[in-house]
């Protein structure tokens, strides 16, 4: 340390709170602060500056023009701003204000019944939106199905791209993702109201390649954000957050466009006092701060409980994980987990079925040796660990590492993950599989499109039948005790979510709980093995809208480790 007049050195304690002391005071008064605000309550401080960022939610969210573009942050039931959506809510209730936003959410959040942006599912809050999976958001898609909202569904990663492009001043992605699934223009274009709503999909020609070009909004009017913990600055912190999704990108793109940012935060603290390294979204592009009563500030819709282990604040004992019942469901993530070929894989696991994957690399794992050492990862933005399902999807228990949704976004664009798990709905003779249109449901596609066109291997996944199918294991063999009543292997899929024809040589598998199914490119589906204890004319053929290939020898059954404890 140095002397406070002179700048040589000086020793002990006393001396060096002193110096620091009368630095603070000469920093105080150069930016003309009065010293007394140190250690006020973030309420007193925004008193004593009436410009300060500190604002009520009706006052933050009064700033919402009418016709405005917003982003709103989350991904299925985590991360998201309750508390400013239900104030927005609140004031188009008393005011009729604001009206026809349009909404622009990567993959929507919700509980399935009435909480996230099913908030603003209202006539004349919201006249249209653009979305990457909207599927726990039931009354917004009855509206978007009855035409009251116009809409259009793109691949989740481009969502996530097209709001960093927008902060950029770039006119939109321009990639090979999309071609061939309804997202092309030459088929539906993303639309899902009309074929007389704008283009926001082009095909274009860069050399001998056709791509996509997704027109970026020109302007974000609002950010809808939510963060841990702000300073009165407006720094964002997001150490209890179980990912930061898009939410830096959907700032910059607001405030890059002259709008407004506001966040929610559970906790307010004094300007200089957050290390800079915890700050992910910087003060300086922040326009309001709101905090959060506890009641509306979630880590995810499904429960008031936090649960560090998905933030990396600790991690949990993986013997705290539950084995899953023996059943389909058990089978199908067993059967795909043994498929996992390549130790220290990348391995990404879709929404519904796929999430059972993770639970059976870690209950039976030694199955496979090359499962034990893998690397699981999410499009929301986290790998390592085990992912989570449900309310959670995107979260990881003891993540290795957390990073942006567009970011993880360009990593499997670039062909980063080395097996994909992702679900099916509805399967065709040529292998197109559709995930995101099945009326009255049209839950969206999601990161589907993103990573099926771009893993190395992928394995769709799903029961042979749907809607009251009961099945049971005994002696090592499945016993059907009751057929669902919706066929999933049909002559041709109601939307095409993923493109037979962009296999382009890699393997694709197709596992349910009785059959599996790999792709065999220009020709469609051949079946490889089934379940022991399985009539293959019964219960697979007879089942189909079209008969599968077959091979020239008999057909395998499936390893019998799927089916015992």
């Amino acid at each position: 340390m140095m002397h406070a007049d002179s700048w040589e050195p000086c020793h002990g304690p006393v001396q060096t709170q002193l110096r620091r002391l009368q630095v603070l005071r000469q920093h105080l008064s150069s930016v003309h602060e009065p010293t007394h605000l140190i250690a006020q309550s973030p309420c007193r401080a925004s008193a004593l500056h009436p410009e300060a960022k500190v604002s009520r939610a009706a006052d933050a969210i009064a700033l919402v023009p009418d016709s405005a573009v917003i982003t709103v942050a989350g991904f299925v039931g985590l991360g998201f701003p309750e508390y400013l959506v239900k104030a927005l809510r609140k004031r188009f209730d008393s005011t009729q204000h604001p009206q026809n936003l349009h909404i622009v959410a990567v993959a929507a959040c919700g509980d399935g019944k009435g909480r996230g942006l099913d908030e603003l599912a209202v006539d004349g809050l919201v006249s249209t939106a653009t979305f990457g999976w909207a599927g726990l958001s039931p009354k917004l898609l009855k509206m978007i199905i009855a035409k009251k909202i116009y809409a259009w569904n793109l691949p989740l990663g481009v969502v996530s791209h097209l709001l960093r492009d927008t902060a950029a001043g770039r006119a939109g992605p321009v990639t090979h993702i999309g071609l061939g699934t309804f997202v092309n223009p030459r088929e539906q274009g993303g639309k899902l109201t009309s074929p007389d709503q704008a283009d926001i999909v082009h095909l274009v020609q860069m050399g001998k390649k056709q791509l996509l070009w997704y027109k970026a909004p020109p302007k974000i009017h609002a950010a809808l954000l939510r963060g841990t913990t702000a300073d009165l600055d407006g720094n964002i912190s997001f150490e209890k957050e179980a990912l930061y999704l898009d939410s830096l990108n959907m700032a910059m793109a607001a405030h890059n466009s002259g709008g407004v940012v506001i966040v929610q935060v559970e906790r307010i603290v004094d300007r200089g006092t957050m290390n800079t390294r915890n700050a992910h979204i910087p003060g300086a592009i922040v326009d309001k701060i709101v905090l959060a009563p506890s009641e509306n500030h979630w880590m995810h819709l499904g429960s008031q409980h936090h649960d560090g282990s998905l933030s990396g604040e600790v991690r949990a004992p993986i013997s705290s994980i539950v084995a899953l019942p023996m059943n389909e469901r058990k089978v199908i993530a067993h059967r795909t987990m043994l498929m996992i070929d390549r130790p220290h894989a990348i391995v990404n696991l879709g929404i519904g079925m796929p999430e059972g994957v993770a639970t059976v690399c870690t209950t039976h794992g030694h199955h496979n040796p090359s499962a034990l050492p893998i690397n699981l990862s999410t499009e929301a933005g986290s790998i390592g660990g085990v992912p989570t399902g449900g309310l959670r999807f995107g979260a990881s228990h003891n993540a290795a590492a957390h990073m942006p949704c567009a970011s993880m976004i360009d990593f499997y664009n670039g062909g980063g993950v080395d097996v994909a798990c992702l679900g099916m709905a509805e399967v065709d003779e040529e292998g197109n599989v559709n995930v995101s249109y099945f009326p009255p449901r049209t839950p969206g596609c999601g990161g589907f499109i993103d990573i099926s066109q771009t893993a190395k291997k992928v394995i769709f996944v799903g029961s042979f039948t749907s809607g009251g199918l009961k099945v049971h294991l005994e002696g090592g063999k499945l016993q059907i005790d009751q057929e669902g009543r919706s066929r999933k292997f049909t002559k041709k899929v109601q939307q095409k979510t993923f493109a037979a024809s962009s296999a382009n040589g890699r393997p694709i598998m197709y596992v349910t709980e009785r059959a599996v199914f790999k792709l065999v490119e220009g020709k469609g589906l051949e079946l490889v093995e089934v379940a022991p204890g399985v009539d293959i004319q019964r219960d697979v053929l007879d089942l189909m809208g079209f008969k599968p290939l077959m091979p020239q020898v008999k057909v395998k059954d499936m390893d019998r480790r799927c089916f015992s404890k």
